[in-house]
């Protein structure tokens, strides 16, 4: 597969990082030539410094023989002209990232006539991440797939007695779940019957629901929370707005902090059920008048990371039960875990799950990137022609770094032990390591080049793709 992705800030880099990981050629066009030199001194990828809304250029590098073009710059605009113009000239298909809220009213008429056959928007994406958060109920992060029927999630073992010093073999209540991995001082580990777990270990648990509410019954974790009534969000960003405007519609109560005066004004004007405050919200004491004690979550919506994990850690210490960041830079990936707050999600990361998602095509339920990329979770569909049917999960002998974790066969949840077959039509969750994609490639798909090639090929001839 060809790949060409237009612009190469930090979705553009994190795509080509992801792509070649799957094998796929891909050519990055920017004329930042700072910034292709960084990407080439890290990623083994063709680079071009030009200007990707120039026709002549994409006649050059013969745009008719890509697969997919993905547009990334800053400019919706140029994002939207750069597919018009691949598809015209014979790419096969477009992806843009078009982020303007007014835009994303009109997406049917400007896929259709821009020649966009998926659209990504990261402020949307990630909005759409916190509000499933703080609509949970728990307190924790988790990722659902099975259509809700499986959930995966990250729990802090911080001081609890129940864990520290045991072996994963010893723990009682875990018949039915499955501990996948185990993050230890910025560390992946994947885990045996024998590991121990040790004080600040992070847990990553797949389950049935219901089996998550009967381990929380039988440790007493205290992980159930109250249902959200009121949530403050700092920074009056396109994130803050498209949140705002979606806990409205669940009859959340939501106060906005901006410190802009101009953005603090235009967001009073488009949210009409939305409480928005011009001020400083690093000011602890603004944040008191504003009855931060009686806030049911807050969420740092900010341009700066670090003023997001601030924030959200000094309002978990003042009571606020659920304390939600957005987080941009991987650098942080391995200290967040250590910090006392809920959730740290980051809009690159989800949208990368989104085009992957795409990529793969249509047997592809979901793909979720985990630990800023280092490890994914995927949900397909088993094909009636598989070559790994009715083999135990034994036989198969998968690396180290791949698990299926839950199997879904008509519509029932089975956590598989190394006896289990896989059956068609059976939906299987796996986690894998990015360093093992290659092999779970081979697995899937042996003979054609892997399971990414197969699915783009399957998606392209019977056109099951579907936007998320």
């Amino acid at each position: 597969m060809k790949v060409l992705i237009v612009g190469v800030g930090k979705l553009g880099y994190k795509l080509a990082q992801l792509m070649i990981d799957e094998g796929i050629n891909v050519t990055l066009i920017d004329n930042n030539s700072k910034m292709l030199e960084r990407i080439n001194e890290h990623v083994d990828v063709l680079t071009i410094e030009a200007n990707g809304i120039d026709i002549n250029v994409l006649r050059e590098i013969e745009i008719n023989t890509y697969d997919l073009l993905v547009a990334s710059t800053d400019s919706d605009e140029t994002n939207t002209v750069v597919c018009l113009l691949a598809k015209k000239l014979g790419c096969k298909r477009t992806i843009a990232r078009i982020r303007n809220s007014e835009y994303m009213m009109q997406l049917d008429f400007i896929k259709k006539e821009m020649g966009i056959d998926h659209i990504v928007n990261p402020d949307l994406d990630i909005a759409r991440s916190i509000e499933k958060y703080i609509l949970q109920n728990y307190v924790f992060h988790t990722d659902e797939f099975a259509s809700g029927k499986v959930h995966m999630l990250d729990f802090h073992i911080a001081h609890h007695e129940e864990f520290i010093g045991k072996k994963l073999k010893e723990l009682e209540g875990f018949e039915n779940l499955l501990i996948t991995a185990i993050l230890r001082d910025g560390e992946i580990i994947i885990p045996h019957g024998n590991t121990s777990i040790l004080e600040n270990d992070t847990i990553y648990i797949m389950g049935e629901c219901t089996d998550i509410d009967k381990l929380n019954a039988r440790f007493d974790f205290n992980i159930k929370n109250k249902p959200v009534k009121k949530v403050m969000i700092l920074g009056g960003s396109n994130i803050s707005y498209y949140l705002a405007k979606n806990l409205a519609k669940s009859n959340i109560s939501v106060k906005i902090i901006e410190k802009d005066r101009l953005k603090a004004e235009a967001l009073s004007r488009v949210l009409e059920d939305t409480l928005i405050i011009h001020g400083d919200g690093t000011d602890i004491n603004l944040l008191e008048e504003e009855m931060l004690s009686n806030m049911d979550a807050f969420v740092g919506a900010t341009g700066m990371d670090e003023q997001n994990l601030l924030m959200a850690l000094m309002c978990k210490q003042a009571g606020v039960s659920k304390t939600i960041a957005k987080v941009s830079k991987q650098n942080y990936t391995k200290i967040i875990d250590r910090l006392d707050i809920d959730a740290a999600l980051n809009p690159i990361d989800i949208t990368a799950s989104n085009i992957l998602k795409f990529l793969r095509g249509g047997k592809v339920i979901s793909v979720s990137l985990l630990l800023g990329g280092e490890a994914e979770v995927t949900e397909i569909i088993v094909s009636k022609d598989s070559q790994f049917i009715q083999k135990s999960l034994k036989e198969l002998k998968l690396p180290k770094g791949v698990i299926i974790g839950a199997i879904v066969r008509r519509g029932k949840v089975i956590i598989p032990k190394g006896g289990a077959t896989l059956e068609p039509k059976d939906r299987i969750v796996i986690f894998s390591l990015r360093e093992d994609l290659e092999t779970l490639k081979r697995f899937f798909n042996p003979r054609k080049g892997g399971m990414i090639s197969e699915l783009w090929n399957r998606a392209k001839g019977t056109g099951n793709t579907t936007d998320n």
